[in-house]
């Protein structure tokens, strides 16, 4: 499979939030390389699509659900050359700081990944510190749904990699279609199931900026709050060299 008819959200049947991280400009108007880097919703499911994953020669699977999660749904399946990293950012649970349909939602999303962003420092840097090793590449990384710790860790990748902050809340936003997606399968497969509230299926692209802006606000920069979570400079040097073209 080339990189051109690499799957991307809507191609695969099981995953619905599988997408390239790459193709944006970022430092110097280089282009992020496609194929080094993937993200996506939990992979458990991965069944009928498994040739199609394992067509694109990933290497490293980066997991960030809670231990309670891969223990519900289990993980991706095994294989040979493939290596499982599971990295669990603490964060609280959003039952504990439930949502309130007259508050904005966009602000309420960007508050909890605030919150992760201080509370599951050491997960952070451990996932962008994968991503920054050109070993691990080509790398996926995902959560349940793809669209919050897995938005979180690939917008600081973006961000480090110089591309413009409304590209990146772009990016985030296409989350919303793919969540979509998952709620028709859910309520096809599982019509007894309860639905999910609104904070759990929506990625406004306005999250995106309230988040780079509150890190910018609490840190100084993006730059600066991921060198705090433990990612060095020669790692970040390491991270754009091989992600950038």
């Amino acid at each position: 499979m080339t990189i051109e008819s690499a799957p991307t959200t809507g191609s695969f049947t099981e995953c619905f939030n599988f997408r390239d991280v790459g193709g944006r400009t970022g430092l110097d108007g280089r282009l992020v390389r496609t194929g080094r880097l993937y993200r996506s919703d939990s992979l458990h499911r991965l069944s009928a699509d498994w040739d199609a994953f394992r067509a694109l020669g990933i290497r490293t699977v980066i997991d960030l659900r809670r231990p309670t999660e891969v223990t519900r749904d289990g993980r991706v399946p095994h294989h040979d050359g493939l290596t499982y990293r599971h990295i669990h950012p603490e964060h609280r649970e959003w039952s504990e700081t439930p949502y309130d349909d007259r508050h904005d939602l966009a602000r309420y999303l960007a508050d909890r990944y605030l919150d992760l962003a201080e509370t599951g420092t050491a997960g952070i840097g451990a996932a962008l510190g994968v991503i920054a090793d050109a070993d691990s590449a080509p790398a996926v990384v995902h959560c349940f749904a793809g669209k919050d710790r897995t938005g979180v860790v690939c917008a600081l990748t973006l961000s480090l990699l110089g591309v413009d902050e409304a590209e990146i809340a772009a990016d985030y936003a296409l989350s919303t279609v793919a969540s979509q997606r998952y709620t028709d399968w859910a309520r096809a497969a599982q019509p007894d199931a309860v639905e999910l509230p609104p904070p759990f299926l929506a990625s406004p692209a306005e999250t995106m900026a309230m988040f780079l802006d509150g890190l910018r606000h609490r840190h100084g920069s993006v730059e600066g709050y991921v060198r705090a979570t433990g990612l060095s400079a020669g790692q970040i040097d390491d991270l754009r060299g091989h992600l950038l073209d």
